[in-house]
């Protein structure tokens, strides 16, 4: 893993380099005063050497100069190498989930993702950045320290080092709890992120319903186990650092006792004594650097560890025998299609040996009860997801043989759920097709009979729709995502639910729209109100995975007890009933 986190140093090694060779620097600099103030105590003072004490000063002072530069250096562009690789990194985060199957996101929440991009790969970029820096600083320090010390007085230094196993020991005694720890928080604070980016989405609907103690109870319950989690990571952290600045302490008793003793005893100069004691912070000191770079390198392979889940995981793949077809016009079939959302035992099936045919040009309608399978036909088309039996072909190929780019490109797809991004209602638009023309755009706007509307706004088109197009009406997102795809232009169509947030009048229109379009395309339409596609070429009943009925209007409503007759009466039934209590109220 430590090889695949370095090779993200690739782009910047020269940056990195510089940076490296300043914190060496920084430590090789670190070891001139204790070696000054030995040569002052011993020689220069007790000596009367007056000049060489200014030479020396100066020495000092220039070496502090250079020590300040390399210190920009490494904050700089350390900073920058650290702050490049997590942008890299982000890039082929966000490359990777964009080519991720849809079943990934239906087991995986926004805000878990989100924190996976930035909490996750902020703490791996500090590591990147402090990380190597402080590891060379640290160590290189500790070695000349100890050969600093050990010229000094090499007995007396070595009853110093002794101390030094201590300190690990006590590093790696705590590690794997701190770790384990550290993990809890990331996926308590992962909840945080998705229980926030729930309850802002759906703050309408808490408002309406007055649930607000209710969303404030579930912030809360992840709250808790976010504090309960960082309480043990903490604690461990705290332990570590406790205990190692006791050590420390320890080194600096030793270090007075014992030189004490060396220099009662005639085996150390008063002068040596004195330089040892300033010195002994030259070592103990990156010790502790060190000791707390274990806590940071243990947070940021937590993150990395986290990112390559992800980076790891199988893409969306074409078949090797895929080709790319710049037209796809002609006949959809479906032959004894089975599919079942999961991969465990316990998945529910929910197509089961669906066939059907749609002609080149033809509409075909389902129909049927609420999680039948309507959408789930409509979502293997595009190869959103892949059937486990069966075969889906356009024009008599195989789409697992089309490649996906084709394939999507000659599918356009207008859903209930209306995703719009923010942004412009030109940017909404124009989303439908990448070289679209402002022309071209307006007339789309005016086939889905939206330009009105945007005429009226002072900015036209170029004014906001604002988050998910929260400014706008159920009506008006719907018909501005119809925009989209009558730029599009496509030869297939998909229209799931496309008029459901439409108005008796804006239907209407849309309709005679969507009519419009479907000339000459092949077009599947999923429908709940009935009365919109009694002039499909063919309506087909999906009840339960399996096409139960299969026939145009006409033949379905002369079928005695059939699904769609029933359907059909029952909505008008309440069509009736609803006008008949409107006339009485008036």
């Amino acid at each position: 893993m430590l090889k695949r986190f370095f090779s993200y140093y690739k782009p910047y090694m020269p940056t990195f380099i510089l940076d490296m060779s300043c914190a060496l620097g920084n430590s090789i600099i670190g070891i001139t005063y204790p070696i000054i103030t030995r040569l002052m105590l011993n020689d220069l003072i007790p000596n009367r050497k007056f000049d060489q004490i200014i030479i020396y000063g100066v020495i000092l002072l220039a070496a502090y100069i250079v020590k300040m530069i390399m210190k920009y250096c490494v904050d700089y562009y350390g900073h920058m190498v650290g702050t490049n690789m997590q942008a890299d990194m982000r890039r082929e985060l966000f490359r990777k989930l964009e080519q991720l199957p849809f079943s990934f996101f239906d087991n995986n929440e926004t805000g878990k993702i989100m924190s996976r991009i930035t909490s996750d790969l902020q703490e791996i970029s500090e590591l990147a950045h402090h990380g190597p820096e402080m590891v060379v600083m640290s160590v290189f320090s500790i070695l000349f320290s100890m050969i600093y010390l050990s010229r000094i007085n090499l007995r007396l230094s070595l009853i110093i080092f002794s101390c030094s196993p201590f300190l690990l020991l006590i590093t790696f005694a705590v590690r794997r709890k701190h770790i384990m720890s550290s993990r809890a928080a990331r996926k308590s604070l992962a909840r945080i992120n998705s229980d926030v980016n729930s309850s802002v989405s759906g703050i309408r609907i808490t408002k309406a319903f007055n649930n607000s103690d209710r969303e404030l109870q579930k912030f809360e319950t992840g709250n808790k186990e976010f504090v309960d989690a960082k309480k043990g990571q903490y604690f461990t952290m705290a332990l570590q650092h406790a205990l190692t600045i006791f050590v420390t302490d320890i080194f600096n008793v030793v270090c007075l006792i014992s030189g004490g003793i060396f220099l009662y005893n005639g085996l150390i100069t008063f002068g040596d004594y004195s330089s040892f004691i300033v010195s002994i912070s030259f070592f103990t000191s990156p010790i502790l650097q060190l000791v707390q770079w274990m806590e940071q390198f243990n947070d940021g392979v937590t993150g990395f560890e986290r990112f390559i889940e992800i980076i790891d995981l199988p893409v969306e793949e074409d078949r090797e025998s895929a080709r790319y077809y710049k037209k796809l016009n002609g006949d959809i079939r479906f032959e004894n299609v089975c599919f079942a959302y999961g991969e465990d035992d316990d998945s529910k099936e929910v197509l089961n040996d669906v066939s059907f045919t749609v002609p080149k040009g033809k509409t075909v309608a389902l129909v049927g009860p609420s999680g039948g399978g309507k959408t789930t036909i409509c979502h293997l088309l595009p190869k959103f997801y892949h059937a486990e039996s069966g075969t889906i072909s356009i024009n008599g190929i195989d789409i697992e043989d089309i490649k996906m780019e084709s394939l999507r490109e000659n599918i356009g797809i207008v859903q209930q759920d209306v995703f719009l991004f923010s942004g412009s209602f030109y940017d909404n638009i124009a989303y439908g097709r990448k070289d679209a023309t402002m022309a071209q755009v307006i007339k789309a706007a005016k086939k889905a009979n939206i330009y009105d509307y945007v005429m009226s706004l002072p900015d036209g088109f170029d004014s906001e729709i604002g988050e998910r197009g929260v400014k706008l009406s159920g009506g008006q997102k719907q018909r501005l995502s119809i925009a989209r795809v009558f730029l599009k232009n496509p030869p297939i169509l998909i229209l799931d639910e496309a008029t459901s947030s439409l108005d008796n009048t804006t239907e209407a229109l849309i309709q005679e729209a969507l009519n419009s379009l479907r000339k000459g395309r092949t077009t599947i339409i999923v429908a709940h109100r009935l009365s919109t596609i009694r002039n499909a070429d063919e309506i087909l009943v999906v009840s339960n995975g399996k096409i139960v009925e299969q026939g145009d209007h006409e033949k379905l409503m002369k079928k005695r007890g059939g699904i769609y007759r029933k359907l059909y009466n029952s909505q008008f039934a309440d069509t009736e009933g609803r006008l008949d209590h409107s006339l009485m109220m008036s």
